[in-house]
């Protein structure tokens, strides 16, 4: 997998590597953190699926995501990136989470509009979009002060834990 870097003041984001996938489990199994998000796993070793998954989409051309670490550190935060990609109408679905210890700290405001650029700059995306579980209201917050602008709700979309859910759609584009 290529090691792009793209950096902010504090942060840096790199390539995912299979020597994450302890930090990937800890944060994929984390109460707190999949409340909100359509993955989880149980143990370490149903964990290298997400591993698999990272490296397919890179290799597919479908997607990129990449890991959050700290600059000063580098220590592991958490994952964001692009999946979803569809080259024939530009466009893709953009993910993010953090260990919930690194919460509230601008973090999501600071990379976030770096890997919107690199998917505009490097993938030529014109349109990336959010889909966001419509109680997140942390989430819908944070993506609203990065440019991304609510374009409506999709209610009883998918089901989760045998309930269905409503599904906020958020949407950037490249002007």
């Amino acid at each position: 997998m290529s090691k792009i870097n793209l950096q902010t003041s504090k942060y840096y984001l790199r390539s995912i590597e299979n020597s994450d996938i302890s930090m990937i489990f800890k944060g994929l199994s984390h109460p707190e953190v999949i409340k909100y998000y359509g993955i989880s796993y149980t143990s370490l070793a149903e964990t290298k699926t997400q591993m698999q998954w990272y490296k397919n989409l890179e290799l597919s051309g479908s997607g990129k995501w990449f890991a959050i670490c700290e600059l000063s550190t580098d220590n592991f935060l958490g994952a964001v990136g692009l999946n979803n990609l569809i080259e024939l109408h530009q466009k893709a679905e953009i993910g993010i989470w953090l260990l919930p210890e690194h919460w509230g700290k601008g973090i999501f405001q600071e990379v976030m509009p770096k890997v919107v650029a690199y998917g505009f700059k490097e993938l030529n995306l014109h349109r990336i979009e959010a889909f966001v579980e419509s109680d997140n209201k942390k989430c819908k917050d944070a993506l609203a002060k990065t440019g991304f602008v609510y374009e409506g709700t999709m209610k009883d979309c998918e089901k989760k834990n045998g309930k269905f859910i409503n599904l906020s759609v958020y949407a950037i584009l490249n002007k």
